[in-house]
């Protein structure tokens, strides 16, 4: 090859490689597609509404722009029909018939297995549903920015990433996001009922759920560790300044279940509850899009790290379901579930309730509930499943550098 014909590939090359090595997942992008998304113009994206419609669009349109192809059973979208319940507790299928839809996308490097990145889209509405805990919801807009506009920003800026880095990884990537999550996490069941690809053929899933509010203690749950013998070295192999708390079971309340299931090695990303949860003040200027970027960047650094394996070995866990026990009294708190010290971290005080009036204030970590130690959320479970209605029993809570005890009436 002539010298000058050389210089003349180069200069074009270059820069393409260029771009490809400093290709990285987009803040800007993730502030744009939540404030879309959470927008009051979506309505709250209620499941099977023209708004929730309308979101799907804009998915499509951006997996398009990436470079995925469609792998709907209708193009990019996964169409299904879902009765809804009338009952307030979702135990009959007796309300109108919903036309529901994924929407999918996919990225073909013709390699023998596959990574299934998922998040849903869908949120409460206009509060009609019996989810919402605001005290009068209807009517009232739910924008569902944390949940789950953050992670569903974060599969279309996946999907750009693995599309546009230049490299052509082992497995090919499946980037679905769900339809029906909070009726019941009808759209991820629905497609694992009838897939679009041979899920024989699916490495692991990976769920982002309510992934935008990474607190100052930057903590990261990461559920389905124990689905694979891979995950756990995977992710303790990593250099992050995030702090990672693992939970190890397959089963949990967002989409990852319907692909454990089916047998398949699952991860959950979660930064953590928040007093705005299922509430209409779930908003888009309350995501921390910085932190946002940085789980996002974390989670894709696991997959690049799990790329390189040979299909995931799947083993069952334990459901933390079975072992949960039943109570009929509550504190009235929200805990931290990133909290990984001994105790239970109050990340919320609901107004009226007995922690409420006793005293207990956010930021306060539960070590004792009567004669209860409590080192962890079951351990506080367990110790309220041991009282009754009108108990009143001493709570010691540390706050701060001091300790202080309470008495609670339940």
């Amino acid at each position: 090859m002539k010298n000058s014909l050389k210089i003349a590939l180069l200069a074009i090359a270059l820069p393409i490689f260029s771009q490809a090595q400093s290709l990285e997942i987009s803040e800007k992008n993730l502030n744009k597609h939540v404030y879309y998304l959470a927008s009051d113009k979506l309505k709250g994206r209620g499941t099977g509404t023209p708004e929730e419609e309308k979101a799907a669009k804009y998915i499509s349109k951006q997996f398009k722009k990436a470079g995925l192809s469609p792998k709907g059973n209708n193009g990019w979208e996964h169409t299904f029909t879902h009765k809804k319940s009338s009952d307030p507790h979702g135990m009959t299928q007796d309300g109108p018939k919903l036309e529901c839809r994924n929407v999918v996308g996919y990225l073909d490097n013709g390699a023998p297995y596959t990574i299934v990145i998922g998040a849903h889209y869908d949120h409460l509405g206009l509060g009609h549903d019996h989810n919402s805990l605001d005290a009068n919801p209807v009517g009232k807009i739910h924008n569902g920015a944390d949940d789950n506009a953050s992670g569903t920003a974060g599969v279309i800026e996946m999907a750009n990433y693995f599309a546009n880095n230049g490299i052509k990884e082992q497995h090919n990537f499946l980037f679905i996001c769900f339809s029906g999550e909070e009726l019941g996490l009808v759209g991820s069941k629905k497609y694992t009922e009838n897939p679009t690809i041979d899920l024989e053929k699916v490495s692991f899933m990976i769920n982002m759920d309510m992934i935008g509010r990474l607190n100052e203690e930057k903590r990261l749950v990461i559920g389905g560790v124990g689905t694979s013998p891979s995950f756990v070295p995977a992710i303790d192999g990593l250099q992050t300044t995030i702090g990672i708390k693992k939970d190890s079971a397959g089963i949990g309340p967002s989409d990852h279940t319907s692909f454990y299931l089916k047998n398949i090695p699952v991860l959950f990303a979660f930064t953590g509850q928040h007093s705005d949860y299922h509430k209409p003040s779930d908003d888009a200027d309350k995501v921390n899009y910085a932190g946002l970027k940085e789980v996002i960047t974390l989670v894709k650094s696991i997959i690049e790290v799990l790329d390189k394996e040979p299909k995931l070995t799947f083993q069952a866990t334990k459901s933390k379901e079975s072992d949960t026990p039943r109570f009929k009294v509550t504190m009235g708190i929200m805990p931290d579930y990133t909290f990984s010290d001994p105790g239970v971290k109050v990340d919320g005080v609901t107004e009226g309730k007995p922690a409420s009036k006793a005293g207990l204030q956010q930021g306060d970590i539960i070590l004792e509930l009567g004669e209860f130690q409590i080192t962890d959320m079951q351990a506080y479970m367990k110790a309220l499943a041991a009282h009754k209605k009108g108990d009143t029993v001493k709570v010691k809570v540390k706050r701060g550098a001091e300790s202080k005890v309470m008495e609670v009436t339940f």
